[in-house]
């Protein structure tokens, strides 16, 4: 039985087209899948099995939140390559129990796992699944590279196909003092045997999902595969902002080269307004070196600190190509409207003023230049946009992507495969 037979119709919706993702469509069980999950996808202990690539202090992002989510639907048995986080104190992994692969067990394997990237491939394929019915994986490498049988169900939540392998290598290897030194070109075969193997796994998962319609763009063009979109979830419940708000605007991520924390800090030099940047990362030495007077980089911050600045900023200034970006759907939780390039998964949650101002959360610069967002920042002081778009309007437009939609729409996707997956295996013919 071929699953893209069964679960991607060559005449069915567009290959990244949402038109799926609407939970319970013409079915009782998927609307009640939609309001109440749980009772739906009721499977035995231990029959559900999530996989995940590694459980790690430093892991904090959109994936690291989709895995929480989908661990409360489903109580799942855990399985990840390396296990950093069950053991310790206050982790909401804290006394779990996590499968893991011999990667664990290697030299600075939990720490620096990224150094055994050849190795990945082969540690995920040894993870033994027999037993589980449902196979769920939460990818951005290779937790989708999992072995199933024919009687197992495999759902692959897919955060984005390796950017490193795939349209942004030449990005990395740029950036790279590795790739160009000697070991460049065999840092290059690496990533070539990387992404063969990649576009193979890929064809071996029954239903793939994205987290956005530019990452479902991404799945058809490296894997040729059709995927259904369903945004991750947001905490949106945390945020709230204060009146008036502050003159800052704000920035905030990991400092890594593709966020491009650097095109705004010289944005906001031209323009001489206070901006604050809050993360740290690799970038950090360069962009304190960049930084004008009025660009403060406070570094890490706690989660109530940045829930805070969240709710008193003028605005949160974005400049990378994110594959969905949790950032700026906590700031318009927050109240904050969102100045960001109008490129990849912002797309999918930020209205621009420029296209619709009844229905704006922000503002779109349209090429990833200094010049360009420092006028979009001026045009936004200009025509005092933040008095323009409410904290109520954002609020709104963030609660579309809350954890209960979430788990709504998870929840009508899985019930509904399930479903197509064991109706499928009864109606395979049988030799006389």
């Amino acid at each position: 039985m071929a699953s893209h037979c069964v679960y991607a119709p060559a005449h069915g919706p567009d290959p990244w087209a949402g038109g799926a993702t609407g939970p319970g469509r013409g079915d009782p069980a998927l609307r009640l899948a939609a309001v109440c999950p749980q009772r739906v996808l009721s499977f035995p202990p231990d029959s559900v099995a999530l996989v995940h690539e590694w459980f790690s202090p430093w892991a904090t992002g959109g994936a690291e939140a989709v895995v929480r989510e989908l661990d409360q639907l489903l109580a799942p048995r855990l399985y990840a390559l390396v296990d950093g986080e069950s053991r310790r104190p206050g982790s909401w992994l804290a006394g779990r129990s996590v499968t893991t692969s011999f990667v664990q067990r290697l030299p600075w394997g939990v720490r620096r796992v990224q150094l055994y990237l050849s190795l990945l491939p082969l540690a995920v394929e040894q993870l033994d699944l027999s037993g589980h019915p449902l196979v769920v994986s939460s990818s951005h490498l290779v937790a989708k590279g999992v072995l199933t049988g024919p009687d197992q169900l495999h759902v692959s939540y897919v955060h984005s196909p390796p950017r490193y392998a795939w349209d942004q290598m030449n990005v990395y290897l740029r950036r790279s003092a590795l790739a160009r030194g000697p070991l460049g070109p065999w840092i290059r075969w690496q990533l070539h045997q990387l992404r063969q193997w990649d576009h193979l796994s890929a064809q071996r998962v029954d239903v793939l999902v994205a987290n956005s319609r530019f990452t479902a763009r991404r799945i058809w063009r490296c894997w040729r595969r059709r995927s259904v979109v369903i945004h991750p979830p947001v905490a949106v419940e945390r945020f709230h902002w204060r009146q008036p708000r502050s003159d800052f605007y704000l920035c905030l991520g990991r400092l890594v080269a593709y966020k491009r924390v650097d095109l705004v800090v010289e944005a906001f030099n031209r323009c001489r307004l206070p901006l604050l940047v809050v993360g740290d990362g690799p970038e950090r030495k360069r962009l304190q070196r960049q930084a004008g007077p009025t660009v403060r980089l406070l570094g890490r911050r706690s989660a109530h600190q940045v829930e805070d600045l969240l709710g008193r900023c003028r605005a949160l200034v974005h400049a990378g190509v994110e594959d969905f970006g949790i950032a700026p759907v906590e700031a318009m939780a927050a109240g904050a409207p969102v100045i960001a390039l109008g490129q990849g998964g912002l797309l999918d949650s930020v209205r621009c003023h420029r296209q619709d101002p009844a229905t704006a959360t922000g503002l779109f610069f349209d090429r990833p230049c200094p010049r360009v967002l420092a006028e979009a920042i001026r045009h936004f002081e200009d025509q005092r946009l933040w008095r323009q778009l409410p904290a109520e309007r954002m609020r709104q437009q963030a609660e579309r992507f809350s954890g209960q939609r979430f788990h709504g729409r998870m929840g009508a996707l899985l019930a509904r495969s399930w479903r197509r997956f064991q109706g499928a295996c009864s109606r395979i013919p049988q030799a006389p």
